[in-house]
């Protein structure tokens, strides 16, 4: 009996073992598990159903981070936004690099999340440079900022849904791109240069693309003249609701991208924002001014549903 109770201990532990939450330290200053946040995500086993926790202390961390998609359940925390920075500098004509490559954190994996951290692509304005780069499905960022300029944040792949509450988000052109349905929840936009917010290509299939509620739309000194958003591709989605818009916003609001047949297909509301941005007569007519019952039907529960049910706006 006993000899049975051994081989049953050792066979079995494993199991309970891997079947815990796991907590990792990352410090720059050698203080915690690993020093570099690549070689802490490396460390983490393949398709885990339980979440690993990753705090991050504050430090600079100049790597290239790519968290693949194996590594599920990752939840990273940083010790403060401000001073927990992940940052590298690629850009896109950096040995023909092209867009895609040149982010400083790629996120493959499902059921990722990060707070407290800055994402950064500190490369010279010299074309794309992504600071993050978000492929998995049900990504959450919260009081996180996104520091760049064209190509800031990249939301990935079109079956890909992604959360972002109380983030900082700044660039250039076209700085917020890319075919995910993404929701942002009271977040600071911030555009560096006169040029475009967002780029979204939302495939025609999908109801939803991006939905920005209660944000704020802010601008550097000079900045006088940005677009809303322009389509990337056809049938691009894009609603502002409840927002602040400074004056920066231009009158008519979106662009076509040079391509009449957009218009077409392009899918831009809004409803209910304020400030000198805010300009609802003056818009172009192939956008779409949301009435009351259209605005409040929009929530994180219907844009994300699927059959299991995300719903991380609670």
């Amino acid at each position: 009996m006993k000899r049975f109770a051994v081989i049953f201990f050792l066979i079995f532990l494993p199991l309970f073992i891997y079947g815990q939450e796991r907590h990792i330290v990352v410090a720059a200053d050698g203080s915690g598990e690993f020093t570099s946040v690549q070689e802490a995500v490396n460390s983490i086993r393949a398709y885990m159903s339980d979440t690993t926790h990753m705090f991050i202390k504050n430090g600079i961390y100049r790597e290239k981070v790519v968290i693949p998609s194996w590594v599920t359940n990752l939840k990273m925390k940083g010790e403060s936004a401000a001073n927990t920075i992940i940052t590298w500098n690629d850009h896109a004509n950096i040995r023909n690099m092209g867009t895609f490559r040149t982010y400083t954190v790629w996120i493959q994996g499902a059921g990722f999340s990060a707070e407290d951290i800055t994402f950064e692509n500190n490369a010279e304005p010299l074309g794309q440079a992504v600071a993050v780069h978000v492929d998995g499905d049900r990504a959450v960022f919260r009081r996180c900022r996104f520091l760049g300029n064209q190509d800031t944040l990249l939301t990935a792949n079109q079956e890909s849904r992604q959360y972002y509450e109380y983030c900082y988000i700044e660039g250039t052109t076209d700085f917020i791109f890319g075919p995910a349905t993404a929701w942002f929840e009271r977040c600071q936009i911030h555009s560096k240069k006169n040029s475009y917010i967002t780029a979204a290509s939302t495939v025609e299939g999908h109801e939803f693309g991006y939905i920005f509620r209660g944000c704020r739309l802010t601008a550097g000194d000079s900045i006088d003249r940005v677009y809303l958003g322009r389509p990337w591709r056809p049938y691009a989605a894009t609603i502002f609701i409840s927002c602040e818009m400074g004056a920066h916003i231009v009158p008519e609001g979106w662009h076509n991208w040079d391509k009449p047949s957009n218009e077409e297909t392009a899918r831009y509301g809004e409803y209910g924002s304020t400030g000198p941005g805010a300009s609802p007569g003056t818009r172009v007519k192939w956008s779409h001014q949301l009435s009351s019952r259209e605005a409040k039907a929009i929530t994180p529960a219907r844009i994300f549903e699927r059959n299991d049910g995300w719903n991380p706006g609670k």
